[in-house]
């Protein structure tokens, strides 16, 4: 057991092994993959249809380690689970170099996004327990910091590696992951004894009914989240440059913003929800979302284009401290309990973001390449998302305890 001099740095430390475990297994290695697909084609490793299913292959693996990061972890330990799953990522980066075939690049995207899955699952609720309560939502937030740089490095960094070519980008992040993996080891903090079987099914019996149907309601607004962050993700760059008549530099620069975006999201939204309740924070960034994609649906000029871009980048990094902060508030006394709700909301999102990701596919070629089809239908599922928020805070207030009114 650390002393309490030694406590703050032992704090800092697991942080940073969660914020290097969110870079490796889902800011790289999913949303590295994006600004390769021309490349990918380009040099002939693979044709276009086959690119398209390579991608979704680690959405498929997300959702597998979204289902499979706690029994494993029951099996191995947490720390142990997460050092193996960031070595596993590198791995695959480091096979991708290699286009022995389809098969081949796409098992090792499914274990990319497999170990993503499983990151997701458990990297937070590992880390949590050694930050001040009071913290944790800034702590969240620097943990799934992570993301946010790996989209950030998907419109810089990897551009830079492509001039060297398609074997030397693989390898140069899989170089990166292992470099990250192997400085963050140590940082993990030492597994805590595991529940029995009785707690760890969930809450206990006589939580009342009011908490269950909370539980519920986020996990329908995290799908929400899914679909409504989905088409600004797929279809912002082609958006900008074909639907608004710019040029691709110019499309690539808005990438770029939507990264930088990513980056701030996280922390801004962690730091607001230990300063205002969580549970305001999650409205007060659906609020925004809703204006952005409204503005970004409706507007022309850039001076109105850019600002919102960096806006809706911050939700898709930044949605996951405040999801997980109100989970920990909905079941602020029972830690096993959040872990099972973490995992079922982690798998919702990972279901719901596979789906819509195909269902808009279908649905911009079935109304002839109209971007911003999508793009409503993504800003009303938000808006929905708001409109069930609302009603989870009526509940928080219908309870008068005053201790979680925010949440």
């Amino acid at each position: 057991m650390v002393t309490s001099s030694d406590s703050p740095s032992a704090a800092t430390r697991a942080i940073l092994a969660g914020l290097c475990a969110s870079l490796v297994g889902i800011g790289l290695a999913r949303f590295a993959y994006t600004p390769l697909i021309p490349a990918l084609i380009d040099a002939h490793w693979f044709a276009a249809s086959d690119v398209v299913s390579l991608g979704a292959a680690n959405l498929v693996g997300y959702l597998a380690g979204a289902l499979a990061g706690r029994p494993l972890a029951d099996r191995l330990g947490a720390s142990r689970t997460l050092q193996g799953m960031m070595l596993l990522a590198a791995l695959a980066f480091f096979a991708c170099a290699l286009p022995v075939s389809v098969a081949w690049f796409f098992a090792w995207r499914f274990l990319s996004g497999l170990s993503g899955g499983i990151i997701m699952v458990l990297a937070a609720l590992s880390v949590l327990p050694q930050v001040p309560l009071a913290r944790r939502g800034v702590a969240s937030g620097a943990i799934f910091l992570g993301i946010g740089l790996g989209i950030a490095a998907s419109g810089t960094i990897v551009p830079l590696l492509l001039n060297r070519g398609l074997a030397v980008t693989w390898a140069g992040l899989g170089a990166l992951s292992l470099l990250l993996t192997v400085a963050s080891w140590t940082w993990w903090p030492r597994d805590q004894a595991a529940p029995d079987a009785a707690v760890r099914a969930g809450a206990s019996p006589s939580a009342p009914a009011r908490t269950g149907f909370a539980l519920n309601l986020i996990y329908g607004q995290y799908g929400l989240y899914a679909v409504g962050l989905v088409p600004t993700m797929v279809f912002l760059v082609d958006y900008v440059a074909r639907g608004l008549h710019m040029d691709t530099h110019t499309a690539a620069l808005f990438w770029v913003v939507y990264g930088a975006g990513a980056t701030a999201g996280p922390m801004a939204y962690g730091t607001l929800g230990d300063r205002i309740g969580i549970g305001n924070a999650t409205r007060v960034a659906l609020a925004l979302q809703v204006a952005a994609g409204a503005a970004l649906t409706l507007a022309h000029g850039c001076a109105v284009l850019v600002p919102a871009t960096f806006v809706i980048g911050t939700f898709p990094s930044g949605v996951v401290p405040l999801t997980l902060g109100r989970i920990r508030h909905t079941l602020r006394h029972d830690t096993a309990a959040q872990g099972a709700a973490w995992s079922r909301a982690t798998t919702v999102f990972a279901l719901f973001q596979a789906l819509a990701g195909y269902a808009y596919s279908w649905l911009f070629a079935a109304s002839g390449g109209a971007h911003r089809v999508p793009m409503t239908v993504g800003a009303v599922a938000l808006l929905i998302a708001l409109a069930s928020d609302l009603l989870l805070a009526r509940m928080a207030w219908a309870d008068a305890k005053p201790a979680t009114a925010g949440a």
